[in-house]
């Protein structure tokens, strides 16, 4: 707390973060972002990443969180308990039950692959921490999480005594909180051998360095899983592929033909190697097309192609809800083009992965598209992320995943 002291000076212990009367509702529901439009003043001074009090407007002390001076998200709250030291300490307890929760789930214990800490839904705003086997991929995502970089480095050696941590701090988010990218090996040295791992009985390799998020998109596990199961004796689309993990998942399900498309030659390139890695799999039903998928699925219709499964799995068409309009009418267009192409009893299985655009806006675009390309479809399930991928209830920004299995008659 602050002492006066004669002129315009004031020793602080810590530098305060005034609310706007009335911005304290969302973190008295625990939600852990202040915008720059809640703050009133600081009063002291904070640098980037320093941790802050938090206080409302009637001089209540709500938290203690990150101050970040170059984003609109002016801070992110590391406690709720304001009398609760942020130190090396309290990032080894936080990493630590972030490990134990994921321990904990009996469908997670075999999975060599595994997302360990989920940023804000794990108390760590911020902070992604990817496991492949015995390497640690970490991304630092804000300004807090860059200035205790060291403590979340050994936090995870103690938690999971892991050989190595590799640093991808290089998404464009950063930037928004003024701190340039950054990448490179924090602890351990380079693997010997190409990094990959086994997931459901195929083996999938990780590029850490320059890959997408830290190498692999862990979070879609269990629905390429659901495809392996749905696949058999019929032919599959894969579209937006990238490294290729629905199509290996569709071959060793027993698809009679997997086609998949990506504009980009080295993601196919990828996939190709990574269907190499498995040579039980029958690589002579595996068909690899570079292409833009909205111009391919439309040159397949016009061919008079059609497929019995087709995975949409798009990369995101609306990082903020600022880009929701535009982003829903590429969803339309994919959509309606996939269910024009299926076969009568074919499944459609169509994901978003933009924050901007929540489930029910995406039900609603899905369903548009199927009533537009004149089919009569249901919804079989609903899918999202993995169990190692959890929402804190009280952060459903966290939920960023979102699917549909459809199935048309």
């Amino acid at each position: 707390m602050a002492l006066a002291l004669p002129g315009p000076f004031v020793l602080l212990d810590m530098a305060e973060l005034i609310l706007k009367p009335g911005k304290e509702r969302s973190l008295l529901r625990r939600h852990p972002w202040i915008f720059a439009s809640s703050v009133a003043r600081l009063v002291g001074r904070a640098r980037s990443g320093d941790t802050v009090l938090i206080q409302a407007a009637d001089g209540r002390v709500l938290a203690r969180g990150a101050y970040s001076p170059n984003s609109q998200i002016r801070c992110r709250v590391w406690s709720f308990d304001a009398a609760e030291g942020i130190d090396d300490a309290f990032f080894k307890r936080r990493v630590a039950q972030a490990v134990a929760r994921r321990r904990a789930l009996p469908e997670l214990a075999e999975q060599e692959g595994l997302r360990l800490i989920h940023a804000e839904s794990d108390g760590l705003p911020g902070v992604i921490a990817d496991q492949y086997g015995d390497t640690v991929v970490v991304q630092l995502n804000s300004a807090g999480a860059e200035k205790w970089r060291q403590a979340l480095v050994g936090a995870l050696v103690q938690a999971t005594g892991c050989a190595r941590i590799y640093e991808r701090s290089d998404s464009e988010v950063r930037a928004l909180e003024g701190l340039e990218k950054a990448t490179g090996w924090l602890y351990g040295e380079a693997p010997a051998q190409t990094l990959a791992i086994y997931e459901y009985g195929v083996r999938l390799g990780v590029d850490y360095a320059d890959g997408h998020k830290t190498g692999f998109y862990l979070d879609q596990r269990e629905n390429r899983r659901l495809l392996g199961r749905l696949v058999a004796g019929r032919s599959v689309l894969n579209c937006f592929c990238y490294t290729g993990g629905f199509s290996l998942q569709a071959l060793a399900g027993g698809a009679v033909s997997v086609l998949s498309i990506d504009s980009s030659g080295p993601a196919l390139a990828r996939a190709r190697a990574n269907l190499a890695l498995n040579p039980a799999l029958p690589a002579a039903r595996a068909e690899w097309l570079e292409a833009d998928v909205f111009q391919a699925l439309r040159d397949f219709r016009q061919a008079g192609r059609s497929f019995d499964v087709i995975v949409l799995d798009p990369p995101k068409f609306a990082p903020s809800a600022a880009h929701a309009e535009r982003a829903a009418r590429a969803y339309k267009d994919i959509n309606l083009l996939g269910f024009r192409l299926l076969n009568p009893g074919g499944f459609l299985m169509t994901y978003s992965c933009s924050g901007g655009i929540g489930l029910e806006l995406f039900q609603k675009i899905v369903a548009g598209a199927a009533l537009d390309a004149g089919r009569c479809a249901r919804i079989v399930r609903r899918l999202g992320g993995t169990a190692d991928h959890p929402v804190a209830l009280e952060f459903p920004e966290g939920e960023y995943l979102k699917g549909l299995l459809c199935q048309v008659d």
